[in-house]
């Protein structure tokens, strides 16, 4: 056995050190400096998108809501420009997939693409050992990614301040800030559910340890985690409050209807046009594929009028930033779970 060949023996007792923390931060950045480049450009572009297209939309909020009276022609027209500018992002809708793209083609990739090379058992020679590569990587550009999502959640919550705008709905058509589409892009959710959706990533890369597959898997997760959020827990986070008739205040957001007649459940949600057609026959004409209601018909004129009472459901907008905390909490602990099943998972099956 020569010199060169000779292992190199630790003295008795003593155990390697592993390598700080911060030479494992530093790795991770370079390891994934392009995955983290790519989402600051495409978040960079979105922002400038949304910053000029913002410009306009103030632009256009400040004349209508400086014109007087309001129901005036001129007013009406200014009104109207307001509403028209830039109806892509009034609903908000087109937004929602970008925490999920983000978890996708960061998140699934992180560790799915290692396993899937077998790289990892490099990286595992480092000094790094499993449980220490796996956190560096997560927590480092899982912060990173939340880090980036909030700085634009700032920026979304500017753009739509003007639909936002105290006294808005007795001028301008304006959405509730708890109304789905919205509420998820505002405040601390939109960063919770971008660091939920990189979790989700990260476990499916590891439980599938195939990189499209994990971006698909990763994909239809979130879309199904934000659609039971939006659809259904979110009404319930606080106590509802009722409404009689139309007594519903700016920016209400309405989570369910009924009918009552004579102090009794009549019916939910819309009524039916038949039921319409029976109490108000005179309001509808008679056209082409079938009875229709004029332009000026009101169903719930009508069924005002034939004794029965409207309720509503709702949660004010005040309620905003409890809702806020509450989604950012549960999404938290919902993504340190995940990353922590994740790290467990690398070091109790990954070889």
């Amino acid at each position: 056995m020569t010199a060169v060949t000779v292992p190199v023996r630790p003295a008795e007792g003593a155990n390697p050190r592993p390598l700080p923390w911060r030479r494992m931060a530093w790795v991770s950045w370079r390891h994934h400096r392009i995955a983290l480049s790519g989402v600051a450009v495409f978040v960079g572009a979105l922002a400038l998108w949304m910053w000029i297209t913002g410009l306009q939309l103030r632009h256009a909020y400040a004349a209508a809501a400086a014109c007087h009276p309001a129901s005036s022609a001129t007013c009406q027209n200014l009104i109207a420009a307001f509403q028209s500018t830039n109806v892509i992002l009034k609903g908000g809708f087109v937004l929602q997939p970008v925490p999920g793209l983000i978890g996708a083609f960061v998140g699934a990739p992180m560790l799915a693409r290692e396993i899937e090379t077998g790289t990892f058992r490099y990286a595992w020679t480092q000094g790094f050992g499993r449980r220490r590569w796996a956190l560096a990587k997560l927590v480092l550009v899982g912060v990173a990614v939340t880090a980036v999502a909030g700085a634009f959640s700032v920026l979304v919550s500017w753009y739509y301040q003007p639909y936002l705008a105290t006294g808005n709905g007795t001028v301008f058509s304006s959405p509730s800030p708890l109304s789905p589409g919205l509420f998820d892009l505002r405040g601390v959710a939109f960063a919770a559910w971008t660091l939920a959706a990189f979790a989700i990533g990260a476990l499916a890369g590891m439980l599938i340890r195939r990189v499209v597959p994990a971006i698909v898997a990763t994909l239809a997760a979130y879309t199904g985690l934000a659609l039971l959020a939006g659809n259904v827990l979110r009404q319930y986070y606080l106590t509802p409050l009722v409404a009689k008739g139309s007594n519903l205040p700016d920016s209400a957001w309405i989570t369910s209807e009924w009918w009552t007649k004579g102090g009794k459940f009549a019916f939910g949600g819309r009524p039916s046009v038949g039921l319409l057609q029976q109490l108000c026959p005179s309001s509808f004409n008679a056209g082409p594929g079938g009875r229709v209601g004029t332009g000026s018909f009101s169903p719930s004129t009508c069924l005002v009028q034939h004794g029965y009472t409207q309720w509503s459901d709702y949660q004010p907008a005040s309620h905003f930033w409890p809702f806020q905390w509450i989604e950012g909490g549960w999404l938290l602990a919902l993504s340190v779970l995940l990353i922590a099943v994740t790290v467990w998972l690398v070091r109790r099956r990954v070889a």
